[in-house]
């Protein structure tokens, strides 16, 4: 068995009172697309969050490539990771260009190199030439978000972190960037770990759903064995509702018929 990239042992986070992640563990392998399904509250945001540090543990280890994370200096294992959010966070004041050349200038490369993948990764998101010298406010909302993509991938990352990134989007366009997103991480042979809260999100695009409840995981499993049936009736009741939906549509088109 392959080594895992992303290791998660036995984490537990608090903040105050609150309990966000309970002895939590998993594993995350090379060219697997996981992702992390639960209601608000459930531990997946701080979960994904241990992995570039950008929150700590109180207890327990991140291993990232075999290496813990207390072993590591985070600004240069943020440069090999890529992070993707809701709000993308682009920095209104640079053009796409120098939004998604953050990541290569910081790393040294030189100039004609970052033009160059700066073309390429536009094209890779499916997006014209002629956006990288506009600025993020006349974008849409969906051509940001794929800057954002551009953006986590431009210094090549094996590892991509998506926080909840098409929540935002109407469904017609998430629906495309969902599946763009997918090839292109068939294509670059990328691993990722997607947060969503969305069922039909989770069942469409991973190869593995991970069900998180109060910082625990409540399953893990295909898409196709968690539909097919778990012993936690909340796992049930979260797959029932993807089928419950597409049998009141069904049912719509059969009283117009």
């Amino acid at each position: 068995m392959t080594e895992a990239l992303v290791a998660l042992r036995s984490l537990v986070k608090r903040y105050g009172e609150t309990l966000a992640l309970d002895h939590l563990s998993l594993e995350l392998r090379a060219g697997e697309f996981v992702a992390l399904l639960g209601g608000s509250g459930s531990g997946k945001t701080t979960a994904l969050k241990m992995i570039n540090g950008l929150a700590l543990p109180d207890s327990g280890e991140v291993l990232v490539e075999g290496q813990s994370l207390s072993d590591q200096a985070l600004p240069q294992l943020r440069r090999r990771v890529g992070y993707v959010f809701q709000e993308v966070g682009l920095f209104p004041h640079m053009t796409v260009a120098e939004n998604i050349a953050i990541g290569p200038r910081l790393a040294g490369w030189e100039r004609p190199r970052i033009e160059a993948r700066v073309a390429e990764l536009l094209a890779l998101v499916a997006l014209p030439p002629n956006s990288a010298p506009r600025l993020p406010a006349a974008l849409s909302g969906g051509q940001r978000q794929r800057v954002g993509v551009a953006r986590a991938l431009a210094a090549s990352p094996r590892l991509m972190l998506m926080d909840e990134p098409f929540g935002a989007l109407d469904p017609v366009t998430r629906d495309a960037l969902g599946t763009d997103y997918r090839q292109l991480h068939d294509a670059l042979a990328l691993t990722t770990l997607m947060v969503t809260h969305d069922v039909w999100e989770a069942l469409l695009l991973a190869d593995r759903i991970i069900v998180m409840d109060a910082g625990r995981i409540l399953a893990d499993a295909t898409p196709a064995k968690l539909m097919a049936g778990h012993d936690d009736p909340r796992v049930r009741a979260l797959m029932e509702t993807p089928r419950r939906q597409a049998d009141r549509v069904l049912a719509l088109t059969r009283d117009k018929s």
